[in-house]
């Protein structure tokens, strides 16, 4: 299973839980799983985060492969420009 940890003000949205183990074979149904665990959570899941699998951030590419092993971060969203 993935570990997946909530950066910053996000944990307060999962009663202060702040690690999450997610088996899960991609971003979009670790952001599913981590919303059923965290109901909480799915707003913001659903309006956008940016997630860091292994260094790699992803903002859009809800598709990309998780490993098993995979350390994951969950960011608010981001905005450039």
């Amino acid at each position: 299973m993935a570990k997946v940890v909530l950066w910053g003000s996000l944990s307060r949205l999962a009663d202060g839980r702040a690690e999450f183990e997610i088996d899960a074979p991609n971003i979009e149904r670790m952001l599913k799983a981590l919303g059923d665990e965290a109901p909480k959570l799915k707003p913001v899941l659903d309006q956008g985060v940016t997630v860091s699998v292994d260094g790699t951030l992803y903002r859009l590419d809800r598709y990309r492969k998780i490993d098993p092993d995979s350390e994951i971060f969950i960011l608010p969203k981001m905005a450039g420009g």
